[in-house]
């Protein structure tokens, strides 16, 4: 009888196998959101210490940590050492039997060891090669080591993070520039994948994080070509396009409130909210641009207005107007969400492991026929190394023993 078509097999990315050789965040991030849709991603370490990713974060009784466990999900740990002739022969052999390769070594390094792109095209010309670097693989800084840190800075939006003439800050995460480049490369796959449907022919994606931090600054580099204009801090208000468009301190210690007017309208349904709709008549805040001339005095009326209620009169009071405006969540805050818990965003996986229940990110993003799933939290070290070894290559108990005894695996 012919096989049965289970849920796994529908899923968009079912029959494509990925090989993720890279290490912390931007380029695994690519190969786990392929993993969540269906591909098989074989997880390539190092067997001495495995990916530094495994020692980030808060430890576990496993020893590696909670951000290992999140963005490992469903990925098969194979231990391989690529600097030794027999690990790089393996690692060709696994080559040959995928469709994608994610890799964030320094450029040349794979060149080095003699598993460049040239190579592996020629062992598997449909091979699709993520190649993740701080300034990508060509110009002049592509020898410099690269962080999401520096990205943010290099990228342009450190610049623009903090208070007026005061310390720039951290964007965020210090590791959105990863995850920013993590998306563009999955992308990249995507898009490589479907002109290999067409053609046959494999590629490979350059991808830089500070190109991904600087594709996000909106105006800011036509502003400057044209008017020359450097976009400076704002503090917790942004008030070159909008104003109020800010955060605002709330009566409740430590609570915050984020508020955007971006038409006329909005701000009208504010003035409501705040019991003076005499705020938005045409002469005196009702126009944009006359607020932008006055985006002071409005600031602080918003500011002594939001720090005179509670969090969530201010928020009952927006939301019955209809005024934009949400609160500053802390992740306490979104796990008391009930947004996020109608949505699903946080998934609760028991991992035996561990001894304790794991809660992560959900999916993302959400397909009505063939939603992603998550199967198992990150892997141990080496974990499916026997398995993909003898499965996909062949070899029986006693050479996989060998190649452990040369430290090879």
């Amino acid at each position: 009888m012919p096989k049965t078509e289970d849920a796994e097999d529908r899923l968009p990315l079912a029959g494509i196998r990925v090989i993720d050789a890279a290490t912390v965040i931007a380029a695994p991030y690519s190969a786990s959101i392929l993993g969540e849709f269906g591909a098989e991603v074989l997880k390539v370490e190092n067997p001495q210490g495995g990916d530094p990713m495994r020692h980030f974060g808060t430890p576990t009784r496993r020893k590696d940590t909670l951000a290992w466990l999140s963005e490992a999900r469903n990925k098969k740990s194979v231990t391989l050492d690529l600097r030794l002739p027999e690990g790089g022969e393996l690692f060709k052999a696994l080559i040959e039997k995928s469709d994608v390769l994610c890799e964030n070594f320094r450029p040349g390094t794979l060149e080095k060891w003699g598993l460049g792109w040239e190579v592996l095209r020629q062992i598997n010309p449909r091979l699709i090669m993520l190649r993740v670097t701080g300034y990508g693989q060509t110009g002049p800084y592509r020898d410099r080591p690269g962080f999401a840190r520096v990205a943010h800075a290099v990228g342009g939006i450190a610049f623009l993070s903090g208070m007026p003439r005061g310390t720039p800050v951290t964007p965020g995460s210090t590791t959105l520039g990863d995850y920013l480049t993590g998306l563009y490369g999955c992308l990249g796959i995507l898009m490589a994948l479907r002109h290999r449907d067409r053609t046959g022919q494999g590629q490979y994606i350059d991808a830089a994080l500070y190109e991904s931090v600087f594709r996000c600054t909106d105006e800011l580099a036509p502003a400057y070509g044209m008017f020359g204009r450097v976009r400076e801090r704002h503090g917790p208000t942004h008030n070159d396009f909008a104003c109020p468009h800010g955060h605002f301190p709330t009566k409740d210690d430590g609570k915050w409130v984020a508020i955007s007017c971006v038409t006329d309208k909005l701000f009208e349904r504010l003035a409501t909210a705040m019991g003076r709709p005499e705020l938005a008549a045409p002469h005196v805040y009702g126009d944009q641009k006359t607020r932008l001339e006055n985006r002071h005095d409005v600031n602080e009326i918003v500011r002594d207005w939001c720090g005179s209620l509670h969090r969530d009169e201010i928020l009952d009071r927006c939301f019955a107007a209809g005024a934009p405006a949400g609160p500053l969540n802390s992740i306490a805050d979104i796990f008391g969400d009930r947004q996020f818990h109608a949505r699903r965003n946080l998934v609760a996986m028991d991992e035996p492991d561990i001894g304790e229940t794991v809660i992560v990110p959900s999916v993302l993003p959400r397909l009505s026929l063939t939603p992603g799933r998550i199967k198992h939290l990150g892997p141990r070290l080496g974990q499916h190394t026997d398995e993909v070894l003898h499965e996909l290559l062949g070899l029986d108990a006693a050479g996989i023993e060998e190649l452990r005894r040369k430290r090879v695996i």
